[in-house]
């Protein structure tokens, strides 16, 4: 039988993640959280010091980083990471690592090599549109931009950030802009993906919708 792929896009806030953790644990295969990977190589570049706009120098990092991804945690250079690359200073320069095409190839990458290996869900940007255009089953999720600020909003309020709903939303609206437009493998949804609207949706009624398409 066959290594199933389940790709799941949509733009920042969307509930990509969320709703891909819970389906690949009910349905026993893996999660990868493709974000994560821009976000891990973001988290090194800025904690190096380097100015995050030095296309060539965050090249060469993500060259010599070491990605990889165990027990649905993602692994930066052996070394776990969890809340430290979910901070509103990671956040809001993402988008501008993710746009460089070379770092996108280096991940891109990575992320075939694990989804040739075993049956995965992996959610982010591009992963119907380019990563996997022949994936079994493509989503594009999508909400109100004041729904996924809200939604970041609480999340870092939870975690005791000190920030404003109105930054939130802004950066938000910011990232989908740099997500949409930029040159290389842009925030697209797939001619053949499903779009599901989470606005003022539960968690759950979203598992449900995406596990019925998949059965």
């Amino acid at each position: 039988m066959k290594n199933l792929v389940i790709a799941v896009d949509g733009p920042a806030g969307a509930g990509k993640s969320t709703i891909a953790k819970i389906v690949a644990d009910k349905m026993n295969i893996n999660y990868i959280d493709t974000g994560a990977m821009y976000r891990a190589i973001t988290y090194k570049v800025l904690q190096s010091g380097i100015d995050i706009n030095n296309e060539n120098e965050v090249i060469e990092i993500a060259k010599k980083s070491d990605i990889d991804f165990k027990d649905n945690n993602i692994y930066l250079d052996g070394k776990i990471l969890k809340e430290e690359i979910r901070t509103p200073e990671v956040s809001h320069n993402v988008s501008n690592v993710a746009q460089i095409k070379d770092v996108r190839h280096l991940m891109v990458d990575v992320q075939r090599d694990i989804g040739n290996k075993s049956s995965v869900i992996l959610d982010g940007r591009d992963i119907g549109s380019y990563v996997f255009p022949n994936a079994d089953y493509k989503f594009f999720l999508v909400a109100s931009s004041k729904e996924r600020g809200e939604r970041r909003y609480k999340e870092l309020i939870k975690k005791g950030y000190n920030t404003t709903l109105e930054e939130v939303i802004n950066d938000v609206i910011r990232r989908d802009e740099i997500d949409s437009n930029r040159e290389f493998a842009p925030l697209v949804k797939a001619n053949d993906a499903i779009e599901i609207d989470t606005t003022g949706k539960s968690i759950d009624k979203v598992v449900e919708s995406v596990i019925d398409k998949i059965k």
